[in-house]
């Protein structure tokens, strides 16, 4: 098993199941500069206490070193990905050059070692401000971002070898992931930070903003079941939202982390940001019927979770720990 962008927070949590289910997994990571590199180390530390676990510290757009490691494996999860759809609108290039090229680079190597079973994250960007809730079926797609635009890329290049070079492609539609260990630019933790050091909580745009909040727990769950699928037939290209379901406002998820750090949200109204949807709502039923996917974590469940996890992390006390 190859897992690429094994030291991101999705991608380490997926190896973690992995492991757990007694697979041998190689990770790979380039150690992208989006964020602090001793965030992704840390993720490491706990991953190599299995000896089934190998990590290469290697870009994924280098085939011959990718072909080399897929050649001693049956399934490729490729989670590598220049992530944040704000930064994408500033400095699409390296979005182009690592979502798209990157993904077109794995995938030729896979087809080079002979590997056929590929579970792919693309994410609910690519639906843009498309009416909720968001259907795979749909062929109005118009992301509103150079992220959005580089993982549909990426889709279609998993289309185009499922069906030139006898793929099983899971593609999964991510919908908003956080829980423990999530980026510090992410939503949560970010609003976690400002809410602790008692600055303000900036809301973006004044309509109304409303997103599927995915525990992460549930998205390895999504994923475990898109590795399973690969296994059972022959070339196919299948589309798959993994979410909840359940659109949560930008105020209620903001309640939720003050209710769970014990203290008072302050927010600001701020200029919409462009690439921004107002609203994501993932329809399920494809998911369910193809994976077998049922997602379990609420957010008024998660939240605190997350926060017990962050209090741990940045040496804090609060409700959540008592």
């Amino acid at each position: 098993m190859v897992v690429t962008g094994a030291a991101g927070f999705i991608g380490s949590a997926v190896c973690r199941a992995l492991l757990d289910a007694g697979c041998h997994v190689t990770g790979i990571d380039s150690f992208d500069p989006f964020y602090a590199r001793r965030v992704k180390e840390g993720r490491l530390v706990m991953l190599r206490r299995w000896a089934r676990f190998t990590f290469r510290e290697a870009d994924v757009r280098t085939t011959p070193l990718m072909e080399k490691v897929l050649a001693r494996a049956d399934v490729l999860v490729h989670l590598a990905a220049r992530a944040g759809v704000r930064a994408s609108v500033a400095e699409p290039g390296p979005y182009i050059a690592l979502n798209v090229r990157g993904t077109a680079a794995v995938l030729e190597a896979a087809r080079r070692a002979g590997v056929r079973r590929v579970v792919f994250a693309s994410s609910s960007s690519v639906y843009g401000d498309a009416a909720a809730p968001f259907v795979e079926a749909s062929t109005a797609l118009r992301p509103m971002s150079p992220y959005g635009a580089t993982k549909r890329a990426g889709e279609l290049l998993c289309r185009a070898y499922a069906d030139q070079h006898g793929f099983r492609v899971a593609v999964l539609r991510l919908f908003s992931v956080y829980g423990p260990g999530q980026r510090p630019d992410q939503a949560v933790h970010r609003f976690a930070h400002r809410l602790v050091s008692g600055r303000p909580i900036e809301r973006y745009g004044d309509g109304p903003l409303e997103r599927d909040y995915t525990h992460v727990d549930d998205v390895v769950n999504g994923v475990m079941r898109a590795v399973g699928w690969t296994e059972t037939g022959g070339a196919r290209c299948e589309i798959c939202n993994i979410g909840t379901g359940r659109a949560v406002t930008i105020d209620r998820l903001i309640q939720l982390i003050a209710d769970s750090l014990g203290v008072a949200p302050v927010v600001v109204m701020a200029p919409a940001h462009d690439g921004d949807a107002a609203r994501t709502l993932a329809d399920l039923n494809k998911a369910r019927t193809v994976l077998g996917y049922c997602p379990t974590v609420a957010v008024e469940t998660g939240v605190p979770e997350f926060i017990q996890w962050f209090e741990v992390a940045y040496g804090r006390q609060s409700r959540a720990a008592s």
